[in-house]
């Protein structure tokens, strides 16, 4: 079966499109929504304009369409995304990162339904430090691009995903309740190399910007070897 990936760049699409392949299904296509609302609640947006590098490191097509990220509305941007890779690449389902927030899930499946497609959800319900784990044990490079929660600030923007990552996320866990995986929204991700790729990214420069605990990092990046 042929599958559109709904990718953000961030770990939990790109982890999401990985589980796919290795089930059997084929990745046809990437769709990216790119939103200008950076409150959006439905599309991820820190360093949203880097996908295209990423899709290249997997050799494969990316649709990206802009919408204005007025709440609802998007979903239309969304489905006029879907149709196009229905249309180009002959895609029979979606693949979404969604996990946790039944806002985005249901709303994906809909517009599904409404297309007569399938909708695939490999992390949906999976324990967030389990996630965690597994984008370590498959070898993703996964780095922080936003913050948006105490006790979160600029100074954790860049951070790897990595073993002294989790061990924090868990203090920070029991200590504020903070979702490890950052499903409520607490941080957003970049994945700068996974088994999908054919070699890695790497930051070149950037730029941040925000203030108290909310904090956005955009990237320039240059090829791995």
């Amino acid at each position: 079966m042929k599958l559109g990936v709904l990718f953000s760049g961030g770990k939990d699409s790109a982890l999401a499109a990985w589980l796919a392949k290795k089930d059997g299904y084929e990745i046809s296509c990437l769709i990216t929504i790119d939103s200008k609302n950076k409150e959006s609640f439905m599309f991820h947006t820190p360093s949203i304009s880097r996908v295209k590098e990423q899709a290249e490191k997997m050799d494969l097509p990316l649709i990206v369409v802009e919408t204005e990220g007025e709440k609802e509305k998007e979903l239309e941007d969304l489905e006029r995304a879907i149709l196009e890779a229905m249309k180009k690449y002959k895609i029979e389902g979606v693949v979404t990162g969604a996990v946790e927030s039944v806002y985005q899930a249901t709303r994906v499946q809909k517009i599904c339904n409404k297309l007569n497609i399938e909708c695939f959800n490999p992390l949906w319900q999976r324990g967030q430090f389990d996630i965690l784990q597994t984008l370590i044990d498959e070898k993703f490079e996964i780095i922080v691009v936003g913050v948006m929660a105490y006790p979160l600030d600029e100074n954790f923007l860049g951070r790897k995903i990595d073993k002294k990552f989790i061990e924090e996320m868990e203090v920070l866990w029991n200590k504020y309740k903070i979702n490890p995986a950052g499903e409520g929204g607490e941080f957003e991700s970049f994945t700068i190399n996974c088994p999908l790729f054919k070699s890695g990214l790497k930051v070149k420069s950037f730029e941040d910007f925000g203030e108290g605990h909310s904090w956005r990092r955009e990237l320039n990046l240059k090829n791995g070897k």
